[in-house]
């Protein structure tokens, strides 16, 4: 099981690294979007995996360990993280050094990874053929 838990994490987190950069690449070419500048590119990009790492390991495991309960309940497993990574979004939008347009791209993207993340973690580790 163990094998699995781990296949899933890397699934999950080649869904919530990648995504993010198509929504991103594709506002940056439409609005304007900008990189930030205070970082070199490969330390933006290694920030962002270290992040998404933390993101994937607690979603998978999460799911694992609740699986009994949220076996059948995927979408609203991954509308909970949804809730709590849009108002994150919101929030720092509100602060300084984020623009909304940055929000919005956070948030397209998580309309996108949590569901598809969600679906794929509950077939690969979330069903009862997983227990």
């Amino acid at each position: 099981m163990a094998g699995r838990i781990i296949g899933t994490i890397l699934v999950v987190l080649v869904i919530i690294y990648v995504i993010p950069f198509a929504v991103y690449g594709a506002l940056s070419a439409l609005l304007g979007l900008k990189a930030p500048g205070e970082v070199s590119p490969a330390q933006f990009l290694l920030s962002v995996l270290v992040s998404k790492v933390g993101t994937a390991i607690a979603f998978v495991v999460i799911l694992y360990f609740a699986r009994s309960a949220l076996s059948r309940r995927w979408l609203l497993y991954a509308f909970l993280w949804w809730t709590m990574y849009v108002i994150g979004e919101v929030g720092q939008a509100i602060g300084p050094n984020y623009t909304w347009i940055e929000a919005i791209a956070g948030i397209l993207s998580e309309t996108l990874y949590f569901p598809l993340s969600a679906y794929l973690a509950n077939r690969l580790v979330g069903g009862a053929a997983a227990v």
